[in-house]
């Protein structure tokens, strides 16, 4: 299958595969780059050989996140559900994956990232989920957050919009490697090296099952009912459409508060 908006790259005699999101500079997660990331998880499944799948950005980012436009009222019944089914196909994959994030990681690329088995960081790489800021909120951070990072963490990011370093996130739980910007290729390389690749590929698949089990757990209790709290209630308001009618028009919401 060809693909359009990721490209791939097979490394350690094809033990690795690099995912690049590949529409610089913001990489966005357009409903046709969702879809194709989505048949390479399945292509994946039944490699035998493979022992880690790293998600990159092309450019100086890893991702600004989904696409906006895609968000409004006509179209995001669609979107939604194939976002959040993208998402359970990373987190269930058996395959371990590794986030490898420069530059800005915001919304649905943060929460692309914590899907992920590992997020690796340059030390300017910056995090955030703004949904807020369009009024409405991330369904995927709001069932994985919680789990993966202290609550204040947690509820900073959702409910305020913070914007956090990789530093910030490293203390926080949520990433597990910081490197100095011209750093980050050459960590991943060090851990792909050392403690990925001595590793016997169906032990690590097993070891991967076990140690995601409980977030896969709760990733499935919870997602259902954020989309439908999303698509049935929030987008049934007011300021959530006004949020992203504004933004696209580029001008400031006007809040009603309802």
């Amino acid at each position: 299958m060809d693909f359009e908006t990721i490209k791939l790259k097979e490394s350690f005699d094809g033990q690795v595969v690099e995912l690049t999101l590949n529409t610089p500079p913001a990489n966005i997660l357009s409903a046709a780059m969702m879809g194709e990331i989505s048949a390479f998880m399945r292509q994946q499944l039944d490699n035998a050989k493979l022992k880690l799948i790293i998600f990159k950005g092309e450019g100086e980012n890893f991702c600004f996140g989904a696409a906006v436009e895609e968000h409004t009222s006509d179209e995001v019944g669609d979107m939604l559900p194939g976002f959040h089914k993208m998402i359970g196909e990373i987190l269930e994959h058996p395959v371990p994956t590794l986030a490898q994030v420069s530059g800005f990681c915001l919304g649905g690329g943060f929460e692309l990232a914590l899907a992920c088995s590992f997020i690796a960081a340059d030390e300017k790489a910056k995090f955030a989920v703004p949904e807020i800021q369009l009024g409405v909120f991330p369904p995927v951070a709001a069932a994985l957050l919680p789990h993966l990072a202290n609550n204040a963490v947690a509820a900073r990011m959702i409910l305020t919009g913070a914007r956090l370093s990789a530093l910030e996130l490293k203390d926080a739980g949520v990433v597990a490697f910081v490197a100095a910007k011209d750093d980050l290729q050459a960590t991943v390389d060090s851990l792909i090296e050392n403690d990925v690749i001595p590793k016997s590929a169906s032990s690590l698949r097993f070891a991967h099952h076990a140690f995601r089990m409980s977030t896969i757990r709760r990733y499935r209790g919870l997602i259902d009912d954020l989309e439908k709290l999303y698509l049935d209630e929030l987008m049934k308001t007011h300021d959530a459409n006004e949020g992203i009618e504004s933004f696209l028009e580029k001008r400031s919401p006007v809040w009603t508060n309802n």
